[in-house]
């Protein structure tokens, strides 16, 4: 069974200091089995380049079979509500806990949680369960309490979709995550993402805010792809669009967010 992998939207490593909306998240479309499975969905503004790169690929909308949360965040989840004939599948143990929060300055989609309890469409998952082919949840409390990875493993190289469990490289190095509901959960969930990331050679780890990855020869992390990210501005007295790159951007020191 052929398995085809595509990252619609690539995940980014970092935060805006003004604008919280910049570090936006990767979603992933798993093609197998004449499934098209999204992993993770992204926030409003995603929406428009997950359909550009939906569409590129020749799938459309009401052809996404299912969509695979990670966790509940409003940047991972809200945009489930685009695939109107897709399985949602998310776990358990993260819908219960989003639910039974009340409202707040958090990063909880409080009526898209409401639809996500009520749609009969939902599914919950439980660790360890296989629930498509080839695809296993694998618990990553932490970052949320029953965050999820998502093994997928019938394919050549295996695939390991970590969410915000490890968001980025670094997180991945330090082993220590910048945003946590539990230190020492996420410590223990780096622990496991590690394990499993070296099972198998050539396995290929998809994090929930940075390029997709895989380990050289002396076991470090090694970037697939390059980087793309960009604003474009009206600073002039016309329409005539500048295109800034954020990478040239001036230099910031973003340590006094590390807490955020």
């Amino acid at each position: 069974m052929t398995t085809m992998i595509d990252v619609l939207v690539q995940g980014y490593p970092g935060r805006a200091t003004h604008h919280g909306g910049l570090g936006w998240s990767t979603v992933t479309l798993v093609r197998t089995g004449g499934r098209n499975i999204l992993v993770d969905v992204g926030a409003f503004g995603a929406r428009k380049p997950i359909l550009k790169a939906l569409t590129e690929r020749g799938v459309q909308p009401a052809d996404v079979t299912d969509v695979v949360l990670t966790h509940a965040h409003y940047d991972h989840a809200v945009n489930f509500t685009l695939f109107p004939w897709a399985t949602v599948w998310i776990g358990d143990e993260e819908l219960s806990w989003a639910a039974a929060q009340p409202p707040g300055f958090n990063p909880i989609p409080e009526l898209y949680v409401r639809e996500l309890c009520a749609s009969p469409r939902v599914r919950r998952v439980r660790d360890g369960e296989t629930f498509l082919p080839g695809l296993q949840a694998i618990a990553a409390p932490g970052h949320t309490p029953g965050h999820l990875l998502f093994y997928l493993t019938d394919t050549e190289e295996p695939v390991l979709f970590t969410g915000d469990a490890a968001k980025n490289r670094a997180e991945l190095l330090s082993m220590s995550v910048a945003d946590t509901d539990d230190a020492r959960a996420s410590a223990r969930s780096l622990e496991k993402i590690w394990q499993l990331w070296k099972q198998r050679p050539g396995t290929l780890l998809v994090p929930g805010h940075d390029l997709s990855m895989r380990l050289d020869a002396e076991g470090r992390p090694v970037y697939v792809g390059e980087r793309a990210a960009e604003i474009g501005v009206w600073f002039s007295e016309t329409l005539q669009q500048a295109r800034i790159d954020l990478c040239c951007a001036p230099r910031l020191d973003f340590s006094e967010l590390a807490n955020d």
